[in-house]
């Protein structure tokens, strides 16, 4: 884990036709640069597995909007196994926080399966956290999202500009979670999609003119939320 002061980000997001991402891409590519760890097509696929407590607490503060609230989740790339990792996103002021750690794929295991975590491997702080909040408040896995995401950057500010497609949520089975073939249900209409825009102190007036973010209408979307919100019991 960073050994760097916590940096809370600005994060907006934006609903978007599949027409648009085309003509906001064009707008941008002349300024910001593709992620450096996109594939060949520009993207990849992120997949993640939510937690919430026996109350569905994590849900219902955010559907409430309650402030500070914190969300854990385990995420991959590409279904791969190659990089695991436990994050935790704290919304507070309006603004966001993510920390992380690495996980062995035996950790990931014991967290999806709900099993008691391996003793003889380090447990880093953010590990410690949830594995304590599984004990004292029966947090377990709840809901899968996954989702493509094509990604460009831009140094000044820390800004971030990512087109989210083909949202979709899955059953938390702990086999799939790693599997190509994951069965999916996608959560929005057909040809709407996510953009998200994330910077540190500031956006540059060019950027926020280039994506015309007057036009655009703000949403107060979560994936999170949505693909649990059909599913929840």
């Amino acid at each position: 884990m960073s050994t760097d002061a916590p940096q809370y980000r600005h994060e907006f997001k934006y609903l978007v036709s599949a027409a648009q991402i085309p003509l906001l891409r064009s707008r941008i590519s002349c300024f910001m640069a593709p992620d450096p760890h996109t594939g060949p097509r520009g993207d990849y696929e992120i997949r993640s597995l939510y937690f919430d407590d026996y109350h569905n607490r994590c849900f219902y503060e955010n559907e409430n909007g309650t402030e500070p609230r914190e969300k854990f989740r385990i995420r991959i790339y590409n279904a791969s196994a190659s990089r695991i990792t436990l994050e935790c996103k704290r919304k507070e002021h309006g603004m966001t926080l993510k920390t992380a750690c690495p996980l062995t794929r035996e950790q990931a295991g014991s967290l999806l399966r709900s099993l008691p975590l391996p003793e003889a491997e380090p447990m880093p702080p953010l590990l410690r956290k949830l594995d304590l909040l599984r004990q004292t408040e029966l947090m377990h896995p709840v809901v899968i999202v996954d989702y493509v995401r094509e990604p460009f950057i831009y140094s000044d500010g820390n800004v971030r500009v990512t087109f989210d497609t083909d949202i979709a949520s899955a059953s938390c089975d702990p086999e799939g979670f790693f599997s190509p073939q994951l069965p999916v249900r996608p959560v929005l209409p057909l040809g709407t999609h996510l953009m998200e825009v994330k910077y540190d102190g500031f956006l540059p007036d060019f950027i926020y003119r280039s994506l015309n973010l007057g036009q655009l209408r703000q949403t107060s979307f979560s994936k999170y939320y949505l693909c649990r919100k059909y599913s929840l019991r």
